[in-house]
């Protein structure tokens, strides 16, 4: 979802002021701006089958699902990412207007140009937050799920999840199975 950064250095306010007028949505990563590509409506309608069942699931639990118009901020790092989607149960967040900080989730749906990114540095960015308990990748190619759960020890485990099996995410006490995430797809590509 990266594309080429834009040449103009920003502090984060002024980053965010920018963002507030702008047509198109801009990711911020120590000072650098970069434009967000739009996505193909399998990335889409993946986003839109989780956010459902996540939503019906936390629906009275003190959790709140945010979609792709969203941002995480990551202070530690000066950058914000706009995830496909972002769960927060924190107090913290429910007042905030142009980002959330703490959130317990993060999932991303994986197309070819930002996948390396999504499982490199852009993860990397994300374990900076210390609410992070879970991180969903989602393939748009394969139906596969990768989820990095952080145990008791701070490390982060990766299990992998294919079309006939359960997804569990233990920090929403959430499952379902890999395929209901594919529905009304019936070849995921780009």
């Amino acid at each position: 979802m990266i594309a080429n950064p834009e040449t103009l250095y920003l502090t984060p306010d002024e980053y965010l002021s920018c963002e507030e007028k702008s047509d198109i949505k801009h990711e911020y990563r120590q000072g650098e701006v970069y434009a967000v590509a739009g996505a193909s409506n399998n990335h889409v309608l993946i986003a839109v089958n989780v956010i459902t069942l996540l939503r019906n699931h936390l629906r009275g639990k003190g959790c709140r699902v945010y979609a792709s118009d969203t941002k995480v901020k990551i202070e530690s790092v000066n950058t914000y990412y706009y995830p496909d989607i972002a769960i927060s149960c924190d107090e913290r967040d429910r007042n905030l207007t142009q980002y959330i900080c703490h959130p317990c989730l993060i999932i991303e749906v994986l197309s070819d140009s930002t996948e390396a990114f999504d499982r490199g540095d852009k993860f990397a960015d994300y374990r900076r937050l210390e609410s992070l308990k879970e991180y969903v990748l989602i393939s748009q190619n394969t139906k596969r799920v990768d989820t990095f759960s952080k145990n008791e020890q701070e490390q982060w485990l990766l299990q992998s999840y294919q079309e006939s099996e359960q997804l569990t995410l233990n920090t929403l006490e959430f499952s379902c199975l890999v395929s209901d995430i594919y529905e009304d797809i019936t070849e995921p590509n780009e």
